[in-house]
């Protein structure tokens, strides 16, 4: 198969015309044949705009088919497709725009900024509708053929979250994206007779990179809803074979009284990623359904490099082996491998990793060994059987007293108390230590957990080091799009907890 995507993604849909893509919450069903008919349609109204072969198309606007029309008619034309998430504000947005450069926007509404006179603009909708829908309609002669790119060209931009510092902008390869997907779908088991119920966002790695290549590559079908609604999500489980999800898809269905076994009859596999899976919620969902969820560890600018097994032990707290292809290594500070069971770095090679950061050499070279590896700024150990598991980010280690304390570790710990529903661990500055161990948990009674409680019942479980020093009550964490937990948001909140004349308990 070709290295480049369009023509892959081409092929398959010349092979089932007739076969439904998506289905969706309208009941409406439309099928390979109609989608690529719209791709063509798109992608003459973008070349009729002047998009060019290497320009970049912005995309800000919520999840449609039209949307994923925009993307899969940027591979045919050979632009690069820049999807950022419909949260952004106005002030983020021309960041964003600044440093893209892009030849066309397409958003919910025009916007005003001053590189705007050299930026085509189009519209699109929550509900479809748009200029961009009006032209593609009006499309008289569709786009015939493709642009000739190979398995190194950039088809993608992806932005980082941006959690310290400006976002920067990953450079996916037409090679990147399919050698991932097909990986998956050899690795996951996807079959044409599959059915993704898909709910999530597409302007991230999970919901188009994975979920979408996943489903386009296998000639498959899926439920394509616009958000996660677990009304709905719980309707539509009946009719799916898979759910992709984040761990509060899983949290929310098991908030509901009638998930359970019935509902999941169909399902043959549930994958979680994007943000930590707790055990808590591992065992309790296998517990309500006699199925086990299947986590996997990705980001973006590397795709997916690891996955617990489809046939074989999925073990909490873990995020599996490396995926075929991917050479992966726990690295001390100057990228030598340690032994297993040793915490350090995780560091990746492989046909999955970013071409560099758009418009940034510098700090493209500093994230990479000389020998090639990619330097992920993430936390993990390997077992002795190569599973690996995540313990945080290295900017989230906790140094307390001169020693090292990895959130994950107590994360898992207090989230297996009764009367905690959700927790997230960080350090906060201390008079004596540097930095003390905080916990921002949310009750699962609505009471404030005190701090002595917590720490007598992880007496015998942590090291007094690791304990927190200080257990804070909160409605709710504050998460991301993705459900990953801002933790510089928390940091910002708790930076004074700890007074002048406090020391540690």
């Amino acid at each position: 198969m070709s290295e480049n995507l369009y023509s892959a993604l081409v092929q398959i849909a010349q092979a089932n015309p007739d076969k439904a893509c998506l289905v969706l919450e309208s009941g409406e069903s439309i099928n390979y044949e109609q989608l690529f008919a719209q791709v063509h349609r798109v992608a003459a109204v973008l070349q009729d705009r002047g998009v060019n072969v290497g320009d970049r198309v912005v995309a800000h606007c919520d999840k449609t088919p039209l949307t994923l029309s925009l993307y899969i008619a940027c591979l045919k034309i050979g632009a690069v497709y820049v999807p950022l998430n419909t949260s952004y504000t106005s002030s983020e947005l021309a960041y964003f725009i600044d440093n893209a450069k892009p030849r066309l926007y397409v958003g919910s509404t025009p916007i005003e900024f001053e590189s705007s006179q050299r930026l085509i603009q189009l519209t699109l909708k929550a509900d479809g509708t748009g200029s961009l829908d009006e032209a593609a309609k009006a499309v008289s002669t569709p786009h015939t053929g493709a642009a000739e790119r190979d398995g190194d060209d950039i088809a993608a931009i992806l932005y980082t979250s941006g959690t310290t510092g400006r976002s920067k902008g990953a450079m996916l390869t037409h090679s990147n994206l399919m050698s991932n997907a097909l990986t998956l779908n050899d690795v996951w088991g996807f079959r044409e007779d599959d059915v993704l119920l898909h709910a999530l966002p597409i302007y991230h790695v999970h919901g188009l990179f994975v979920a979408i290549h996943c489903v386009l590559l296998s000639g498959s079908s899926m439920i394509f809803q616009q958000r996660f609604d677990v009304q709905a999500v719980m309707r539509e489980l009946p009719n799916a074979t898979v759910l992709m999800g984040v761990p509060t898809f899983y949290t929310r269905l098991l908030a509901e009284q009638e998930f359970g076994e019935d509902v999941v009859r169909n399902m043959r596999l549930f994958i979680s990623g994007s943000a930590p899976l707790t055990e808590q919620t591992f065992r309790e969902f296998s517990q309500r359904t006699g199925m086990t969820i299947l986590e996997r560890y990705g980001m973006s600018e590397t795709l997916m490099n690891t996955s617990n097994p489809l046939n074989g032990e999925r073990k909490a707290g873990t995020v599996g082996f490396p995926l075929p292809g991917v050479s992966l290594r726990i690295a001390d500070e100057h990228g030598a491998r340690l032994a297993n069971g040793e915490v350090g770095g995780i560091e990746l090679k492989g046909p999955n990793v970013f071409k560099g950061y758009w418009e940034m050499s510098e700090k493209t070279a500093e994230e990479f060994r000389s020998d090639g590896y990619f330097i992920t700024g993430d936390m993990g150990v390997q077992d002795e059987d190569g599973r690996v598991s995540i313990v945080g980010r290295e900017k989230d280690v906790v140094i307390s007293g001169g020693l090292n304390v990895y959130p994950a570790e107590v994360e898992t710990a207090i989230g297996d108390l009764p009367e905690i529903a959700d927790v997230a661990v960080i350090g906060a500055p201390h008079p004596d230590f540097g930095e003390g161990v905080v916990a921002v948990v949310v009750s699962s009674s609505e009471r404030t957990i005190e701090t002595q409680s917590v720490r007598a019942q992880l007496k015998d479980v942590l090291a007094g080091f690791k304990q927190p020093q200080r257990v804070e009550t909160v409605a709710e964490l504050p998460r991301n799009a993705m459900g990953k937990i801002q933790k510089n948001a928390l940091r910002e909140q708790f930076k004074a907890v700890f007074n002048q004349s406090e020391s540690a308990a």
